[in-house]
């Protein structure tokens, strides 16, 4: 027989009865919900199902799920979703892993997610090792720690046979990492769930914090074009990589404000047949950022013509002779914004933090939740406990100690975020 719990919590408007508002509902709600034998018991739980969490962590990093091959990753995810009596399990035409656990109405509908892709490519050695509570293995904190505990969450609803007033849809994404640009949870939000999304939570990596703000991202492929020929022969024609470099000196001279905090890289180079031979194509991919949307676009906009201005200064250098062209390819684009840190779902967050002991930092970020925030929908990322060092490296570790505290806090957001 399924546990009801309801409880007075409103994210998008009033109270249902008396003077609180929705923040102050919401700044009590963990403290509330573990004066509830039954929440109370599935968190005592959660702390003896931690070497579980740990086992599924370290299971689950083993499988490769390089960029844009998330495939075996999200099959295994797929199986023990199914295996965990969610509704609707399926894989959506982009690769997100999608289940359901229907609560006594569709709406609110909460979406609880982690990433499936890592930045390492194809052909890394993803064994995991271990010393005492420490975990050593590329992805082990981002984010195969965030899949284990939407795991460990479904497991803590099931043994407490927890019903929620909303609708939670668990989600594991493809496509947050690199290049991936978001496809996992743009795909979600504007067709798989369109308009079906109440509130978003994405659980991704190690430690204690809540991000809340969205760091937005433009992210380039630029390209310079000639003829190319001979060092020697063909001296006097305009030259790519002379052009990329002209770009890359003007990108370095750009200014952008400390506040919002602004930042630009050029991260790959290359091009070029030989030392004795002019490039007949250099390249580079650029990768800009920045909490505020404005900063994000007047920087975008003085790169392009940065660009431009390199182009006509390297033909113009060679009296056109070998007239270049310029390719500029958008690779990445990431909406940035915020939700304040006293919206209710923020609240939330730090009450589920405070009811068990956690001090959570309040981070910014460019992970999943900015396609929710950019359109409008409450939402935060939460880190899924424990420590981690070394992410994106193949050092990556995360240390075990304590971290039943996180996959706690995750599930008590989730509950807290299917009230009504």
């Amino acid at each position: 027989m399924k546990r009801a719990i309801f409880f007075v919590l409103v994210l998008t408007g009033g109270l249902s009865a008396g003077p609180v508002s929705a923040q102050q509902a919401a700044a009590t709600i963990g403290e509330r919900l573990l004066q509830d034998a039954a929440i109370k018991a599935a968190v005592d739980a959660l702390r003896d199902d931690e070497p579980q969490v740990i086992e599924d962590q370290v299971r689950l990093c083993e499988i490769p799920a390089p960029p844009f091959k998330e495939q075996a990753r999200g099959e295994a995810l797929r199986q023990a979703f199914q295996a965990l009596g969610l509704k609707n399990v399926r894989i959506d035409a982009v690769g997100n892993v999608i289940g359901e656990r229907p609560g006594a109405a569709p709406r609110p509908s909460l979406v609880f997610s982690a990433h499936l892709d890592t930045v390492f490519p194809e052909g890394t050695n993803v064994r995991v090792s271990r010393s005492g509570p420490v975990l050593k293995g590329p992805g082990i904190s981002d984010d195969c720690r965030g899949l284990a505990v939407l795991l460990a969450v479904v497991r803590a609803m099931n043994r407490g046979a927890i019903e929620t007033p909303g609708t939670i849809t668990f989600v594991a994404t493809v496509g947050e990492e690199g290049l991936g640009d978001l496809r996992g949870v743009k795909n979600l939000f504007n067709i798989e769930m369109k308009g079906r999304i109440d509130r978003f939570v994405s659980v991704d990596g190690a430690g204690s914090g809540i991000t809340h703000v969205a760091v937005g991202s433009s992210r380039y492929r630029v390209a310079f074009k000639g003829p190319g020929g001979h060092s020697y022969g063909a001296f006097g024609i305009a030259n790519p990589a002379h052009a990329l470099g002209r770009a890359i000196a003007g990108i370095a001279d750009l200014q952008v404000p400390r506040q919002p905090k602004t930042t630009f890289n050029v991260g790959r180079i290359g091009g070029g047949t030989s030392v004795n031979s002019i490039a007949f194509e250099a390249w580079m991919e650029v990768d800009m950022r920045s909490s505020d949307q404005a900063a994000l676009t007047a920087l975008d906009a003085a790169f392009l013509k940065t660009l431009d201005v390199a182009l006509a200064e390297e033909n113009e250098r060679w009296g056109n002779k070998g007239r270049l062209t310029l390719e500029k390819t958008i690779v990445g684009s990431r909406p940035g914004g915020a939700v304040p840190a006293d919206a209710p779902i923020v609240q939330a967050a730090l009450s589920a933090s405070r009811a068990l002991g956690i001090t959570p930092t309040i981070d910014e970020g460019s992970t999943d939740s900015n396609i929710a925030i950019s359109l409008g929908v409450p939402a935060v990322t939460i880190d899924g406990g424990g420590e981690g060092t070394g992410a994106h490296s193949l050092a990556e570790t995360f240390d075990a100690t304590g971290s039943w505290r996180g996959t706690a806090r995750a599930f008590l957001l989730a509950v807290a975020l299917a009230q009504r």
